[in-house]
């Protein structure tokens, strides 16, 4: 029996729930209902990218009760905030806090009472969950070496996002490690999404300009036909474009709004296409540029159009570093049970958080928020519907503080051992 134990593998996050569960279990059963208010209260009030005013100020109200000082961003919305006064590493945990331009049609009470702005992604959710965490961690880490800052990122629906406001502030030196959580309707509440490297893309912006002299609908042979010439690049274009990528890897652009004309009669002398180009790879991603100005060149030859594009940077791909998305693996096994792992899918959506990967490890995981009671209709991401199961806030809690708690440990289990062999 005792060779049994010595060869089953045991979870290293297990000393932590045994130690810090019953800490845990009373929080979210004083504090559980407060933090499901204050999403609903956020999810009442969204705010646009770069305008997210209120959401900063409730956040940092929440966390000045709690005696813990916020350091909002020199932007104007967005802030940090440190958990823990001992000494040793340091890890981040951030949430999003902006909200989508689209109107919310749900019919919950709590649905959006701003015209036209929504928290169809689930970021009042990710504010909440990591505010959550902090309150909670303020208590855990009392007798744990090292901190956790806490990460509300503005304008993250906004390319190239908040974390570069985030960097270029210096609020990630010294951070070991980042983590974040993202909901996922996919996934029934009590599962997580996990997957080493890529788990989403490079999301650019394109705009492509079609220029003529303009004409007469009954002469078109006499003028540049613009919104024929529009309609190949609609269709041949990102065949172009994917094909010209190959070699290096996937290349996908695809068209979201085309504007040209305001006469049945009269051909345009000028038509738009916007749309995203999006790839999993960065070497892809870093030739994107290069790839469409070729292939807008191959076909806007044969029109006689001229073409202006106006190519904008977006975000890389989120990269979760291995050692890193294990930290998470265990964290979640521990909380939720060895079941609880699900492969996440590459996704062609991208997310800013990719930025920081640039300086320190990361993981970017998928919260499951559907409920399973709901039957087997789920609601996507950026659904005018889109709600969740609230008890998904209580995993998310539970998750993320003792991922941090487990990171924590091992970044200064890491140092002790570079000590000693020094």
């Amino acid at each position: 029996a005792n060779d049994m134990r010595i060869l089953t593998p045991v979870n290293p996050v297990d000393e932590l729930i045994v130690k810090y569960g019953p800490t845990i279990d009373d929080f979210l059963s004083v504090h559980g209902g407060d933090l499901i208010q204050f999403r609903r209260f956020l999810h009442t009030r969204p705010e646009l990218s770069g305008q997210e005013y209120l959401t900063t100020a409730g956040v940092v109200d929440r966390l000045d009760q709690a005696g813990l000082v916020a350091r909002r961003l020199d932007v104007g919305t967005g802030l940090t905030c440190d958990v823990g006064t001992n000494p040793g590493p340091l890890v981040a945990l951030r949430a999003d806090l902006d909200a989508l331009a689209m109107q919310d049609g749900s019919m919950v009470e709590y649905r959006s009472q701003i015209e036209g702005v929504a928290h169809a992604c689930g970021h009042d959710v990710h504010t909440t969950i990591v505010l959550g965490a902090g309150l909670l961690l303020q208590k855990l880490l009392v007798d744990q070496p090292g901190s956790v800052r806490l990460i509300f990122e503005p304008s993250e629906e906004q390319v190239p996002g908040g974390a570069v406001d985030v960097i270029a502030e210096g609020r990630l030196i010294g951070v070991g490690s980042v983590f974040a959580l993202h909901c996922d309707p996919k996934l029934d509440v009590g599962l997580v999404g996990t997957r080493v490297g890529p788990i989403t893309s490079a999301a650019d912006l394109v705009e492509i300009t079609l220029a003529g002299p303009g004409g007469h609908t009954a002469r078109p042979h006499l003028t540049v036909d613009l919104l024929t010439a529009a309609g190949r690049f609609l269709v041949a274009l990102p065949e172009e474009v994917a094909k010209r990528a190959a070699e290096i890897g996937p290349l996908s652009l695809v068209f979201g709004a085309i504007h040209g004309g305001n006469a049945s009669n009269v051909i345009p002398a000028e038509v738009v296409l916007r749309g995203s180009l999006r790839t999993p790879d960065p070497k892809t991603w870093k030739e994107a540029p290069k790839i469409l100005d070729a292939a807008v060149g191959e076909l806007v030859a044969t029109t006689g159009a001229t073409a202006t594009i106006m190519h904008r940077r977006g975000v890389p791909p989120v990269n979760n570093d291995a050692a890193t998305t294990a930290l998470l693996e265990q964290a979640a096994r521990g909380v939720l049970g060895e079941d609880c792992l699900r492969d996440a899918e590459h996704s062609l959506g991208g997310d800013s958080f990719a930025w920081y990967g640039d300086h320190a490890p990361i993981s970017y995981a998928r919260l499951g928020v559907h409920d399973p009671r709901a039957g087997a209709a789920r609601k996507d991401l950026h659904s005018a519907d889109f709600d969740v199961d609230e008890r998904s806030i209580g995993v998310g809690i539970r998750l993320l503080a003792v991922t941090a708690l487990n990171a924590l440990r091992t970044l200064s289990q890491r140092t002790l051992s570079q000590s000693g062999q020094e």
